[in-house]
């Protein structure tokens, strides 16, 4: 099988990872698509944090399906979410399966400082999802060079959607839910008025 892992903060999830998700999907013909919300991000300070199972069961409204499906295995660690460690877990369950893990164009252009980053190319492919054909010229060096040293990273295109995490936190804490719409799949943006989430 085919299977790819999208971790991230999802604080909250919204349609631009759901852009993103549907875009690898279709460049990479995949089998499954596992979606996992990170505990505590080693690269960035998460603001704002809506709880753990709150953002687990956002990630179940948005983005469940027969291909896709939402894992808390990073949420009942301890410490901080590494890439590599997940892999290993992932590895260990599907031993003779295809893993690519997806990130963003940012992420590819300082990969080489990330823990252990030689076994995560071992572990799985990389794809890298680019916005725009400059973005791609951006990350083609880092890739060229990375699929040099063993690594295969694959760059899937995504049309660009205008969407911040922290502008739709923004909209909620000013309750301007109607707004919300443009942003958020309708039962993650039930969820938010229901559970009181960011006010």
């Amino acid at each position: 099988m085919r299977i790819a892992i999208f971790g991230g903060t999802f604080n909250p999830p919204h349609l631009g990872h759901e852009n993103c998700i549907k875009s690898v999907q279709s460049a990479l013909e995949l089998d499954k698509l596992i979606v996992m919300p990170d505990k505590l991000p080693p690269h960035k300070q998460a603001e704002n944090l809506a709880t753990e199972s709150d953002r687990l069961n956002m990630c179940r409204l948005a983005f469940e399906s027969e291909s896709c499906e939402c894992s808390d295995w990073e949420l009942k660690g301890e410490g901080r979410s590494y890439t590599v460690i997940t892999l290993r877990h992932f590895r260990e369950i599907y031993p003779s399966d295809k893993l690519y893990f997806i990130m963003g164009s940012d992420m590819l252009l300082s990969f080489d400082k990330w823990y252990c980053y030689e076994e995560i190319l071992r572990l799985s492919a990389l794809v890298c999802v680019s916005r725009s054909d400059e973005d791609t010229e951006r990350i083609k060096p880092c890739a060229e060079r990375l699929n040099s040293i063993g690594g295969d990273i694959e760059i899937a295109h995504t049309e660009p959607l205008d969407i911040s995490s922290t502008q739709i936190r923004s909209l909620v804490a000013q309750r301007k839910f109607t707004k919300l719409s443009c942003y958020l799949n309708e039962n993650v943006v039930k969820y938010i008025e229901e559970n009181r989430l960011y006010l």
